[in-house]
């Protein structure tokens, strides 16, 4: 599932990509933490799938595991 997930050198600064597209993860997981659902993320980004939103929170899952073995926190906003 991952690999729906991946940078481009060139695209979006080397941002982690979902499938090539213009979006990344982060983008996806702001909506879901400011409350959106599932369908409103595939009204705002139409070429997604449902899968990319599971593959979204897999790789922030991830991301957090890393970080955390690591030490690795970030300050509260």
């Amino acid at each position: 599932m991952l690999a729906r997930i991946a940078s481009e050198p060139g695209k979006l600064g080397g941002k982690p990509l979902i499938r090539g597209r213009r979006i990344t993860p982060g983008m996806v997981l702001t909506m879901l933490a400011n409350g959106a659902g599932r369908d409103a993320i595939l009204e705002a980004y139409p070429v997604l799938e449902p899968l990319d939103i599971d593959a979204c929170l897999l790789y922030a899952a991830r991301l957090s595991d890393f970080a955390a073995e690591r030490g690795l926190t970030l300050a509260a906003e």
